[in-house]
């Protein structure tokens, strides 16, 4: 099969460029930030996933599958650009998909679409709304891509269309939101709080795409791993202190005196849980979890050890 990646340098989806490969799979790389030491085999293109040259390479290919995990988070680009990025690249992707003759889209999208509030659900089903989008603005524009890709499944019946919210990663590669939050020494909490954490190993997270990409399910699935676990336990586990501070310090002192450059909308997901129920996921796929939670802390520690 010839598969198209948008995202392929990232750490994901450099796993399951690996993974692929080593299935007999054709991969196609978009990725504007480039990949110097792509395995041999892999057809790279340097370029925005936004512009000409990538719906060229849409025509002139023809993939058989499109895997687009090329969105990008408020930690890693602020403001309008990021809303540039993440909606209408996702417009574009679908856009090309249906025009070029894609058979199966996949969106890599992420469980914190439903937002983090006290009367959240414990468990977040599939078709629930998105909440919280008013204290956490910058959210918006990857809730807004994800139901974007969703919206796929009715406006072009023609293409299988799987939505994927996966929940934190955590591993080796330090990739995600959850491994920045953690990675110094001393991990900052909201004095009183303690919410539950869902995350699964990022080798795991590779398994979950390569099993979409092959039972091609339509439709959308929350995708989990573990039990998820109290934030005070993955801070110890990985090792690392607890830093409790009242909320309204934290507000004051995020990016300074060595805490996480944080949007102030964040910190509901540092106070409120997210956890989503996967069993329709499981069920479509037959995905079962590798590591289970200590092993994946585990895996953390041991390539980013703390420097207390």
């Amino acid at each position: 099969m010839r598969i198209l990646i948008l995202g392929i340098a990232g750490a994901i989806g450099r796993k399951l460029t690996a993974r692929l490969m080593g299935e007999g799979h054709e991969i196609i790389g978009i990725d504007a930030r480039g990949w110097g030491n792509a395995p041999r085999g892999v057809e790279l293109y340097e370029i925005d996933f936004r512009k000409r040259a990538a719906e060229d390479v849409f025509r002139k290919r023809k993939p058989d599958a499109v895997v687009h995990m090329a969105t990008v988070t408020s930690l890693q680009i602020r403001g309008e650009e990021r809303y540039r990025i993440n909606l209408g690249g996702t417009r574009a992707v679908f856009e090309h998909a249906r025009t070029y003759g894609v058979g199966h889209c996949i969106f890599v999208g992420r469980h914190t679409f439903y937002g983090a509030g006290p009367d959240s659900p414990l468990f977040h089903q599939e078709d629930e709304a998105p909440m919280a989008l008013a204290s956490f603005p910058e959210l918006s524009d990857l809730v807004a891509a994800d139901l974007f890709a969703a919206t796929a499944l009715w406006r072009h019946p023609e293409l299988s269309t799987t939505v994927l919210r996966i929940c934190y990663s955590l591993g080796a590669s330090g990739h995600g939101t959850l491994a920045t939050f953690l990675r110094g020494p001393r991990v900052p909490t909201v004095l009183g709080f303690d919410p539950l954490f869902q995350f699964m190993h990022e080798d795991d997270i590779v398994t979950s795409i390569v099993l979409a990409l092959e039972k091609r399910p339509r439709g959308i699935f929350n995708v989990a791993g573990p039990d998820p676990v109290p934030l005070s336990v993955i801070i110890r586990e990985t090792g690392r202190k607890t830093f409790p501070l009242p909320e309204f310090i934290i507000n004051m002192s995020l990016g300074r005196m060595g805490l996480p450059r944080l949007p102030r909308g964040a910190l509901g997901h540092i106070k409120y849980p997210v956890v989503v129920d996967a069993a329709a996921f499981r069920a479509a796929t037959g995905f079962h979890h590798h590591y289970d939670e200590v092993e994946t802390m585990q895996a953390f520690r041991e390539a980013f050890p703390p420097r207390l």
